[in-house]
C-alpha cells in the first residue's frame, strides 16, 4: 500500500480530512487521481461540513503528474485518460458543496499547483514554493490552467506557465492569491488549519453551500472544457519532444 501510494479519509466533528501519499514526491498516478475524485465526491455528498485536503510526509506537497505513467502512455486515448484524472479531481473540488481547505506543507509542481488553486482556502508554509513545469516536458498546464488562472489571474498564470523552470516562493503565491495564509512552521500551519476547520464546522451549512456556488459562479462549462484540455495534453505528450524529455528525466532519476 505504501509503495503504491494511497488516498485515505477520516471524519471527526464535521471535518473530513482527505490525505494522499505517493513515495515519489507525492506525485499523482491515475489511480490516486481517481481515488481523490471519489473521496472528494463522497465527502461532499455526506455529513461532513468542511473538507481538509492534505498530503503525507515532510517533503513536497505534490510533485504533479507521475513520470512513470507519462512514460507508459502509447496512444492518444491513453493520454486523454491519464489527464482526464486531473480534470475529474478539479471538477470534483469545484462542484463539492463544502469548503475545501488546502494544507500545503511543501513544494508544489504542475498538477499540485492545480490542486492548491482548486481549494477554497489554501494555507501554506513559507517553504511551499510553486512551479508549473509542464512546458519543460513539451506540454502545457492545459487541464489545471482554468483553476490556476481563476485563482491568481491571467498575468500571474502566464508567468508561471511560460517560465516553467523558475520556482516562485510562498510570498509570491500569497500576493497573487494562491495561498490565503503563509506560516513559518508546520506547527503554525496545522494550528491555522485546525482553527479554520473548526470554525467552519460550526457555521451554517446552507450558507456555506450558497457561498461556494457564488465563489465558483461561471465555471459550469468546466465539465466539457477540462475534458477538451485533457485531450490536448494527451495528444502532445506523444510528441517526440515530450518522449525524449520524459526519458531524460527518468534516466537522471535512476542515477
Amino acid at each position: 500500500m505504501q509503495e503504491a501510494g494511497y488516498v485515505q479519509s477520516h471524519s471527526d466533528h464535521g471535518i473530513t480530512t482527505i490525505e494522499f501519499y505517493h513515495p515519489k514526491g507525492n506525485s499523482l498516478p491515475l489511480k490516486i487521481l481517481d481515488q481523490l475524485t471519489h473521496e472528494i465526491h463522497y465527502a461532499g455528498t455526506h455529513d461532513s461540513k468542511v473538507l481538509v485536503l492534505r498530503s503525507a510526509g515532510i517533503g513536497a506537497f505534490c510533485g504533479g503528474a507521475s513520470f512513470d505513467e507519462l512514460a507508459g502512455i502509447r496512444t492518444e486515448a491513453e493520454g486523454f485518460n491519464f489527464f482526464r484524472g486531473f480534470a475529474d479531481v478539479i471538477n470534483a473540488m469545484r462542484k463539492c458543496s463544502k469548503f475545501i481547505i488546502g494544507r500545503i506543507h511543501g513544494k508544489l509542481v504542475g498538477g499540485g499547483v492545480g490542486l492548491a488553486a482548486a481549494c477554497d482556502y489554501a494555507i501554506a508554509v513559507s517553504a511551499a514554493e510553486v512551479k508549473l513545469s509542464e512546458l519543460t516536458i513539451g506540454i502545457g498546464p492545459f487541464v489545471v490552467g482554468p483553476a490556476v488562472e481563476r485563482k491568481i489571474g491571467p498575468s500571474a498564470f502566464s508567468q508561471l506557465a511560460i517560465d516553467a523552470h523558475l520556482w516562485r516562493n510562498a510570498d509570491w503565491a500569497k500576493k497573487k492569491g494562491l495561498f490565503a495564509e503563509v506560516h513559518d512552521t508546520v506547527e503554525g500551519l496545522d494550528e491555522s488549519v485546525r482553527r479554520l476547520a473548526t470554525a467552519l464546522a460550526h457555521a451554517n451549512p446552507g450558507t456555506m453551500k450558497e457561498m461556494k456556488k457564488m465563489f465558483w459562479e461561471g465555471t459550469d462549462h468546466w465539465d466539457a472544457l477540462l475534458q477538451e484540455r485533457a485531450a490536448i495534453s494527451g495528444r502532445l505528450i506523444l510528441s517526440p519532444f515530450s518522449r525524449k524529455a520524459i526519458e531524460d528525466i527518468l534516466a537522471k532519476k535512476a542515477l
